[in-house]
C-alpha cells in the first residue's frame, strides 16, 4: 500500500483519532514513536489531550511481557474497552509488543473484541491490518517470526522535540534464565554503522541536542557485523557530529563491556559521564544460575576502570532480590557490591516467576516474606548511598539541559528541573528570562537529597539552543491543532535512562 493509497485509507474530512498505550521498557516506548509516526502518515490524528477513556477511534496497546501479572493487567484494561465498543461499532482496537508476540493465540479467544493482533516484528503493519479488519469485519492476527524493518526505517512521532532514542540493534543473544525477552525480539540485529549516524545527523538537523543510542543489549553492537569494537567506534563517530550536545547509551552487559568503551567514552567530550550497568547479584552462584556470562571480581574491575578514566561518573544498576535458591550468603554479596560499587541509584526488583523462563520451574523458590525483608534491607543501603554520593555535588558548577515535565512540583516552588551531565536530576530556580527545554542553564549546587539535586541560587548563565527553538516550534505548531495525548507509561520529556522493569529489554 503505498503512502497515498494509506492516506486515503481514512476520510481526510473526518480524520480518526488514535491513542497509544505504552507499558514496559525504552524499546517499546520508542516502538510507540514509530506506531505513532505510521498511524499519522496514515491519515490518523492523535486524540486531543483530556479524552476520555474509550473516545479515541483506534486504541493501541503496546504491551510488555517481563512485567508482573502484564497478561492481567492488559486483559482488565481490554475488558474495560469492551462495553465502549459495543456502543462505538467504529472504534478498533490493537494489541502489539511483547505480550502480543507470546500470547498470539489466546488473546482474541480472551478478548474476541480485539481487531489486530501485531508482534514486535512487524509493527510497520498496523495501519495496513485496521483496514483490514475494517473491510473483513473480522480479526487480523499477524505474528511474524523475525524481523520485516528495522523500526528507524519507519515513520516517527518523536515525544520531544531536543531528545531522541536511535535503535543501533534490537534483539538479544543472551540467554538469562529470568528473562523471556530474547525468546520475543529475536537474536540481535545490528543496522549498519552509515544508517545510524545519518539517523543521528538528521535528528540534529531537526534541533535535537540529545540522543540515546538503544539496543537490548547495546554493547554487544558489531556481533552482528563482525566487528568487535564497532560500538566504541560509533561512540567516537557521534563525538564528530557537530550540534550533537549529549550522547547517551542504555543497557549495557558487563560480558560485553570491553576497555576500548570506556575509552571512547573518557575520550569523546560528548559522551555522558553516565552509565548504566546491570548487575542482577553479586553472587557467583546465583550469576550462575541466572546465566549471567561475568562474576562479581569482573563487575567491579569494570567500575573501577571507568572510575579511574571518567572520575565523575554516576554508575546505576538493577538487582534482583531472592533469585530462586539464593541464600543469605548470596544477599550478602549483593549488599557488598553495593558497597562497594557505590552506586547513585539502583533499580531494584523482587524476583517474580514470569512464565515461559527457565528460572520459573527452578528449585529453591524463596518464600515471599524472605524476599521482602532482604529488599528492604537492599533498598535501605541504597538509599544511604546515593544521599551520600549526591551530596558530593553540592558546591558543584552544572550544566543542566532543561527538561519538559521532569519536576512534578516545579509550578508551585517557582522552579524548573534539567539533568546534569551525569543525568542527575536537578531542581532549579526560575530565572527572570525565559527558559525553554532544551536551553542549557549553569547553576551551583546548593543541597542534596537522595534522588535529586537543588540548585536555589540564581541561575548563573542561560545559553538559548537550536533545541530550545525546535521545542518552541513544536509547541507553536501543536497549538495551532489539537493537543497531543502522552503515550501513557513512561512520561514524555528526555527519554529515561533506566529501565524500568526487571529482565525488560534494556535490562540485561
Amino acid at each position: 500500500m503505498s503512502r497515498s493509497d494509506r492516506s486515503q485509507a481514512v476520510d481526510v474530512q473526518h480524520a480518526q483519532t488514535y491513542e497509544i498505550r505504552t507499558y514496559g521498557c525504552q524499546m517499546n516506548v520508542h516502538d510507540s514513536e514509530r506506531l505513532s509516526g505510521l498511524l499519522e502518515e496514515a491519515g490518523y490524528v492523535r486524540a486531543p489531550e483530556g479524552t476520555a477513556e474509550g473516545e479515541a477511534d483506534v486504541v493501541v496497546f503496546n504491551t510488555c511481557a517481563v512485567r508482573e501479572n502484564a497478561d492481567n493487567r492488559l486483559y482488565g484494561n481490554l475488558g474495560r474497552l469492551a462495553p465502549m465498543k459495543a456502543k462505538r461499532p467504529g472504534m478498533q482496537i490493537a494489541v502489539g509488543g511483547c505480550l502480543a508476540q507470546k500470547d498470539r493465540d489466546t488473546i482474541v479467544k480472551k478478548a474476541p473484541w480485539v481487531d489486530v493482533v501485531f508482534g514486535t516484528h512487524n509493527i510497520g503493519k498496523l495501519p495496513v491490518l485496521l483496514e483490514r479488519a475494517r473491510i473483513q469485519e473480522e480479526a487480523q492476527v499477524e505474528i511474524a517470526e523475525s524481523l520485516e524493518a528495522f523500526p528507524s526505517t519507519l515513520p516517527t512521532r518523536r515525544e520531544s522535540a531536543y531528545a531522541a532514542w536511535v535503535s543501533i540493534s534490537v534483539g538479544c543473544n543472551n540467554t538469562c534464565t529470568f528473562c523471556i525477552v530474547p525468546a520475543l525480539r529475536g537474536k540481535e540485529k545490528d543496522r549498519r554503522p552509515g544508517d545510524i549516524l545519518a539517523e543521528i545527523e538528521a535528528l540534529v538537523a531537526e534541533g535535537v541536542s540529545e540522543i540515546t543510542l538503544l539496543g537490548q543489549n547495546v554493547n554487544a553492537y558489531g556481533s552482528d557485523i563482525g566487528d568487535r569494537e564497532a560500538f566504541s567506534k560509533l561512540l567516537r563517530a557521534c563525538g564528530q557530529i557537530e550540534g550533537l550536545e549529549r550522547v547517551r547509551f542504555t543497557s549495557p552487559h558487563p560480558r560485553d563491556f570491553t576497555d576500548d568503551v570506556i575509552a571512547a567514552m573518557a575520550e569523546t567530550p560528548n559522551v555522558m559521564p553516565q552509565l548504566h550497568m546491570p548487575l542482577q547479584s553479586g553472587s557467583d552462584t546465583v550469576l550462575k544460575a541466572m546465566r549471567r556470562s561475568y562474576r562479581q571480581e569482573r563487575y567491579l574491575g569494570i567500575i573501577e576502570k571507568v572510575r579511574a578514566a571518567i572520575p565523575h561518573a554516576a554508575i546505576t544498576t538493577d538487582i534482583i532480590v531472592g533469585f530462586p535458591g539464593e541464600t543469605e550468603e548470596d544477599f550478602e554479596q549483593t549488599l557488598h557490591v553495593v558497597r562497594e560499587a557505590r552506586f547513585a541509584q539502583a533499580f531494584t526488583f523482587q524476583y517474580s516467576k514470569r512464565p515461559g523462563t527457565p528460572a520459573a520451574t527452578m528449585d529453591g523458590q524463596i518464600p515471599k516474606q524472605v524476599v521482602q525483608a532482604r529488599y528492604e534491607r537492599l533498598v535501605a543501603l541504597q538509599e544511604e548511598i546515593s544521599w551520600e554520593e549526591n551530596k558530593k555535588q553540592v558546591g558543584r558548577t552544572l550544566e543542566l539541559m532543561v527538561a519538559e515535565g521532569e519536576g512534578r512540583k516545579d509550578g508551585a516552588t517557582h522552579r524548573l528541573s534539567g539533568r546534569a551531565p551525569d543525568n542527575r536530576l536537578v531542581h532549579f530556580t526560575k530565572p527572570d528570562e525565559e527558559v525553554r527545554p532544551g536551553d542549557v542553564v549553569t547553576v551551583e549546587i546548593t543541597y542534596a537529597a537522595p534522588h535529586h539535586l537543588l540548585a536555589e541560587g540564581q541561575v548563573l548563565n542561560v545559553r538559548r539552543t537550536r533545541a530550545g527553538d525546535a521545542w518552541e516550534k513544536r509547541n507553536a505548531a501543536e497549538a495551532a491543532k489539537p493537543a497531543g495525548v502522552m503515550l501513557g507509561l513512561p512520561k514524555i520529556g528526555v527519554p529515561e535512562p533506566l529501565p524500568a522493569a526487571t529482565g525488560g529489554c534494556s535490562a540485561h
